[in-house]
């Protein structure tokens, strides 16, 4: 049960991460234009908040068993995601103003920029959802002969929910929605998964043996 739990928690972390990072390319694309680099650099900060959420979690979960410190990350970073349109106009305007109006904005500026806005809006939420794999494979383990098996599926049932992730935000949400119901929606739905988490914490507490629950 606490595996199944797990891989349902970590394919909707996976699905949110894809969500965000491809409707924040086009996101990002209305104040930078739709160049190449702005696509680089949404790629590229994803992928540092997947290292840093990776660490992150890792860390989380050899020293903290309880899921309510993750818990209340993962919500947190559903409100962030919820309010991305009324923050994140503000900050995108402060770093494009800062270059004079009347003359041209240098090329190095050009392609770090987008990075910049991107980490801006979109490096905090993703990392905390990057926290849950190591921290569900951690919680789904019960013996040590176990962990190969366990971290196999946690990853692939990641990996498969950012696949989802994938085609539905780019055939399905940015046809259909726009922009803000779409950062809401996700939103929610991280909201939603840092509930699960309390939830399958708590279960998964209840279930660990008297000699663990004390040490922990």
């Amino acid at each position: 049960m606490q595996a199944t739990m797990a891989t349902i928690l970590v394919f909707l972390s996976g699905f949110a991460i894809m969500v965000l990072e491809i409707i924040g390319a086009r996101f990002l694309a209305k104040d930078f234009g739709s160049a190449f680099y702005v696509w680089v650099s949404q790629i590229g900060v994803v992928l540092i908040a997947l290292a840093l959420g990776y660490w992150a979690g890792g860390a989380l979960a050899d020293r903290v068993r309880r899921m309510t410190l993750l818990a209340g990350l993962v919500v947190s970073a559903g409100v962030v995601t919820v309010l991305i349109p009324d923050f994140s106009a503000p900050l995108i305007n402060a770093l494009i103003q800062r270059h004079p109006g009347d003359q041209p904005i240098p090329p190095l500026w050009q392609k770090l920029d987008p990075a910049f806005g991107s980490a801006l809006v979109f490096l905090l939420p993703c990392a905390v959802l990057a926290m849950l794999p190591p921290c569900m494979i951690r919680m789904a383990t019960r013996h040590v002969a176990h962990v190969g098996r366990v971290s196999g599926l946690i990853i692939a049932a990641s990996t498969v929910g950012s696949i989802a992730g994938v085609f539905v935000a780019g055939y399905v949400l940015i046809d259909h929605f726009r922009m803000s119901a779409i950062f809401r929606g996700t939103g929610g739905l991280i909201v939603l998964l840092g509930l699960l988490v309390l939830v399958s914490g708590r279960k998964a507490a209840e279930t660990r043996d008297p000699s663990e629950r004390q040490a922990t």
